[in-house]
């Protein structure tokens, strides 16, 4: 009787593990080294925000609020500092051999020179009218800044005198600039959102030497770069893609689905859009050559830039809950 009812056990284990579903497999968004957001820090400001500036090695987070812009300690989220003297700010670009940090102010179509170490304003420099982004590149030595309305690019001496000082002659860009990078090696890739192209500026020769279209994307808004294996990420609208492009000729060599209104692309190993819907999506190259969404993590509505630390691989994402200032620090679980 025993060795007939153990038979009996046996066959019937093993019909139910035929008829049971299998267990799902896990998808990107559910394993262990998803992102998620780790803490949020409640910010005392008001204002628009834009660009997220990350200093890895200070361990400051730099964020423009309207009139002035807050330095923040990267570790804990308690402000450092205030830099005041702004109509408008976008953007900040440090260059710690000079000692200085740079602020675009659009509604002033300025510049504001401020001491990295003190956070004292030393003075500003006349840009053009909406001065936008803003970055250093180390193969012109200049501080490059993006002018929305008036279509151009003005390189400035990190060096330059902050009180009678002038930047140098304008880029005339052709059409509307956002977001721009540099690899390094004297190219500069500037969107033009009015345009749909990303355009190559020769940052030695300061002119446009080419512009690529960002079809089947729309309006180029969001730009980050891969400088070793020279890919753009530009985060476009209308419709909604992110771009992976080749830095050497502009080949689209992926279009991925996002959501609504990126205003800021990073790369740290992966690729994330933030976006304007509360949506962070996160790329990665799967293959060689083939590239995939493999997170979409909820942020908040409005969340729409967003910095890196490479150092710790953190990322930072501004956002207003109830009409108060936070910032989402997001890192991979775990870690």
């Amino acid at each position: 009787m025993a060795k007939i009812a153990h038979a009996f056990l046996i066959v019937a284990i093993s019909i139910l593990a035929t008829t049971l579903p299998k267990p799902r497999a896990a998808r990107a968004s559910d394993d262990a080294g998803a992102h998620q957001i780790a803490r949020v820090w409640q910010v005392a400001g008001k204002g628009r925000w834009d660009y997220v500036t990350v200093d890895a090695q200070g361990k400051l987070l730099y964020l423009p609020l309207g009139k002035r812009t807050l330095v923040l300690d990267a570790r804990d989220g308690k402000t450092v500092a205030e830099i005041p003297g702004q109509q408008g700010s976008h953007g900040v670009a440090l260059v710690p051999s000079a000692g200085r940090g740079f602020i675009s102010d659009g509604a002033g179509g300025s510049v504001v020179i401020f001491d990295v170490r003190t956070n004292s304003v030393l003075g500003n420099v006349k840009a053009a009218e909406d001065a936008d982004a803003v970055l250093y590149d180390p193969a012109s030595r200049k501080v490059l800044i993006s002018c929305g309305d008036a279509n151009v690019m003005i390189p400035i001496s990190p060096e330059v005198d902050p009180t009678i000082g002038k930047a140098d002659a304008a880029v005339s860009l052709g059409g509307k600039p956002e977001a721009l990078v540099a690899d390094g090696k004297g190219k500069v890739y500037i969107n033009l959102v009015d345009k749909n192209q990303v355009a190559v500026v020769d940052s030695r020769a300061m002119k446009v030497v080419d512009k690529w279209p960002t079809a089947p994307g729309g309006r180029p808004v969001a730009l980050a770069i891969d400088t070793q294996r020279r890919r753009l990420f530009v985060g476009c609208r209308k419709p909604q893609k992110l771009l992976v492009m080749s830095a050497d000729d502009g080949h689209v060599l992926a279009d991925l689905p996002i959501g609504a209104g990126c205003d800021g692309t990073v790369y740290d190993g992966e690729i994330f859009a933030s976006c304007f819907d509360g949506s962070l999506s996160i790329a990665r190259e799967t293959a060689p050559g083939k590239f995939e969404i493999i997170q979409s993590l909820k942020t908040r509505p409005g969340a729409k830039t967003i910095g890196v630390d490479p150092s710790t691989h953190t990322l930072f994402i501004p956002a207003r809950e109830v009409g108060n200032l936070i910032v989402l620090v997001v890192r991979r679980s775990g870690s």
